[in-house]
């Protein structure tokens, strides 16, 4: 599920990493939107809610299409408990709603979206809606049943509202697929859908000078998406194609400006963005370029007062910076440099208010929150608590806050208001995770071959004696300039109360510490992110975490290029292994362009068609072609029917010779030797990766528990308490 939040960067999200083989369910940079996800409490068991309500997931390769999101736990209200006072403002409501209620019992809501009093979203099947004060009981008005696209389990994965709310636009999706239909339902008395357009991607509503509702709409074909579309519905019916990409490399994805004022319509890859823009207020005159595309600059676009705030990498150092202009004025050379960032500063996101801008970083792997006033120029720097690992950006109807949540891999997200009044950030207060007191997280630096410290984010229990003696799961990414998934997961939280070490590498091709840390990891540096994993292991061995008979390592998509590689070069630090939907094969793949994506992935792994230097490159780390007769951990690799991101036949093939390697190695060593055990879990469904499949959940739980000799009965009675088997 998309989460539609307030901020500016979903650009970055669906730009740059939307080449990417990754998805990372995380998390993360959320471009301005204006819905968000919700739990809505409510007295029935997670299994019952799984009939009707999809599986959280994120972006699989970052394109529009997957969904981006967080699973907030919260729990539900025993019967016998009295109702909430009429007069307790939201936040002490879910405050107490936290204190209260048993944490095994909850609903997850996808898409949600405030419009002029109502609230729209998914309720079971349907597409409804309900006033605001009315959006937590069953007094909704269903505005379409999904039931009539004769599609599988169907869920909503974005929603729009019509400026003077005539109409509603939502994106239908389901589990098994990434393909999605917008539908378009206009309101009355008898709601009635009035079009349906197949594979958009993302889609925005203006008005036009005669007061008619325009929608633009971008189309997605074999997850390219080039084109842009706008329609008009009622008596003037039309839909036309008024953009079209003719570089196959680049990726054209829609936003509207927080205040609603442009339309922008960005055209991104890896390294290089433009950005047209469209009169909100004019929306049939020609699109007016803020800059043409340079070769390695990025920006993306928000607005204010008549002036254009430029979020972009332009200029020394090369990392993102904050510039402005006048909207009349747009291009390069009228921009001025209003803020910069520290370095070693991943941004996150930006949400602008009225007197406000508010940056939401990560610096030397914390997080921090500045606060710029836009009247006096002034700042103010807030570091936020060090368990944190990720945000979750909530909606800010109210023009005086701005609410957050901050969330880890083992605790379930926590409320914050920053209150632009008081100058001062409020804390949700109560209840207290148990996991606070419970737990350690610790942040410790690896040195890597070259002499780069590479960041590590660990957890542990507190009370946990001889560290040394205890299990490792180790988890790295390293592609696309994303940071490392770190949104709360129920097995992870209840791997740490069973005694497990969870440890975080924030190796170099991703983008914990800023856009120079993704281009030491890519291109002819790939093999920088293998150095810096192989350090972080060994520096946990040799600080007392775990050995490598207890060691085992995650990954998902393009972070299997990693782990595949670790595991032909250093097996002996590892003794189990799991991947999801990994990229094992990168020089078949990069040469083969037949493939939807490969024209936009030359910018990470390089062009090995008609680059020699970077074919003989990929050579050296692929997974794939250094499959050799030696000893491997055991490895489980899940991977999906009908994945178009990672085509299933480069994981069997991968498989296929691994087992060969594995036999012979066997056959050699002789009798009394070990063999490590080689797992193809193949999933249905053409998604790809699927986050909250319990059987996916409790296939890689168990592998991991049976591979070290340890005994699971403990994890799982504690997982039922989330996933309700």
């Amino acid at each position: 599920m998309q989460q539609k939040t307030k901020l500016f960067l979903q650009a970055l999200k669906y730009s740059i990493p939307h080449l990417g083989k990754f998805m990372q369910k995380q998390n993360h940079c959320n471009f301005a939107d204006h819905y968000y996800n919700r739990i809505k409490l409510k007295k029935c068991h997670l299994t019952e809610c799984l009939q009707n309500k999809p599986k959280i997931s994120e972006l699989a390769r970052n394109i529009p299409s997957r969904s981006f999101s967080y699973k907030t736990l919260l729990p539900v209200k025993p019967e016998n408990e009295k109702s909430l006072s009429e007069n307790m403002d939201a936040f002490e409501k879910v405050r107490t709603k936290l204190e209260t209620q048993p944490q095994e019992e909850y609903e997850i809501i996808n898409a949600e979206i405030k419009h002029g009093g109502f609230v729209y979203y998914q309720e079971g099947c349907c597409l409804v809606r309900s006033k605001d004060e009315e959006a937590d009981n069953e007094n909704y008005e269903v505005l379409y049943n999904l039931e009539e696209l004769k599609l599988e389990q169907p869920f909503i994965d974005c929603i729009r509202v019509a400026p003077d709310e005539k109409y509603v636009a939502a994106k239908i999706r389901t589990e098994d697929s990434e393909a999605s239909t917008c539908i378009v339902v206009k309101l009355s008395d008898q709601p009635v859908m009035e079009a349906s357009f197949p594979n958009v991607s993302s889609f925005e509503w203006v008005k036009d000078e005669e007061d008619e509702d325009v929608l633009f709409y971008t189309f997605q074909r074999n997850l390219r998406c080039h084109d842009v579309y706008r329609a008009t519905f009622g008596d003037n019916k039309r839909n036309e194609r008024f953009y079209t990409e003719k570089d196959p490399s680049y990726f054209v994805f829609l936003y509207l400006t927080k205040d609603s004022r442009f339309l922008t319509i960005n055209i991104m890859n890896k390294t290089t963005s433009e950005v047209w823009l469209i009169d909100g207020l004019s929306p049939w005159d020609p699109p007016v370029l803020i800059q043409k595309r340079i070769h390695g600059v990025l920006y993306y676009v928000e607005h204010r007062d008549d002036e254009l705030y430029i979020l972009t990498n332009v200029g020394e150092p090369t990392e993102f910076k904050l510039m402005r202009t006048a909207a009349d004025t747009p291009a390069i050379m009228n921009w001025d440099l209003f803020f910069t960032m520290k370095r070693n500063t991943k941004v996150v996101d930006l949400d602008m208010f009225k007197d406000h801008c508010v940056l939401f970083l990560k610096h030397s792997n914390l997080l921090y929150v500045n606060v710029i006033g836009l009247a006096d120029d002034s700042v103010r720097s807030l570091k936020l608590p060090p368990w944190a690992c990720g945000f979750i950006m909530d909606t800010n109807s109210d023009p005086k806050n701005c609410p957050f949540q901050l969330c880890s891999p083992i605790r379930p997200p926590k409320y914050y208001t920053y209150k632009f009044a008081e100058g001062k950030l409020f804390e949700e207060t109560g209840h207290e995770d148990p996991i606070t007191k419970t737990s350690r997280v610790l942040r410790i630096e690896a040195k890597s071959k070259d002499g780069k410290l590479v960041p590590m984010t660990i957890f542990h229990k507190t009370d946990s004696e001889d560290l040394q003696k205890k299990p490792l799961l180790v988890h790295v990414y390293g592609a696309y300039g994303m940071d490392l998934k770190m949104n709360f997961r129920p097995e992870r939280r209840v791997m740490v109360d069973d005694g497990w070490i969870l440890a975080y590498c924030h190796v170099r091709g991703g983008g914990e510490l800023g856009l120079q840390w993704h281009a030491d990891g890519r291109l002819t540096k790939k093999l920088n992110g293998l150095a810096d994993l192989e350090a972080c292991i060994k520096t946990l061995h040799g600080q007392g975490f775990s050995q490598p008979s207890l060691t085992t390592l995650t990954a998902f998509s393009a972070g299997g290029v990693l782990v595949g590689a670790l595991c032909n070069s250093n097996p002996e630090l590892l003794k189990a292994v799991t991947l999801e939907a990994p990229f094992l094969d990168v020089l078949n793949t990069m040469v083969d362009t037949t493939l939807p994506l490969t024209l936009e992935e030359i910018e990470e792994w390089g062009n090995p068609s008609s680059d020699e230097k970077h074919k003989n490159y990929i050579k050296r780390y692929c997974p794939y072609q250094n499959i050799k007769p030696q000893h491997y951990p055991s490895i489980h690799i899940t991977a999906y029917e009908n994945d178009e991101r990672v085509p299933l036949k480069g994981i069997v093939n991968y498989t296929e010779k691994l087992k060969e390697a594995v036999e012979e190695h066997t056959k050699e060593a002789g009798e009394g030797y070990q063999a490590p055990n080689i797992i193809l879990d193949i999933q249905p469904g053409g998604n790809h990766v699927i986050e909250d499949s319990h059987k996916k959940i409790t296939a890689q739980l168990k592998f991991l528990y049976d591979e070290l000799g340890l005994d699971s009965t403990s994890a799982f009675e504690a997982l039922k308490k989330y996933l309700k088997f």
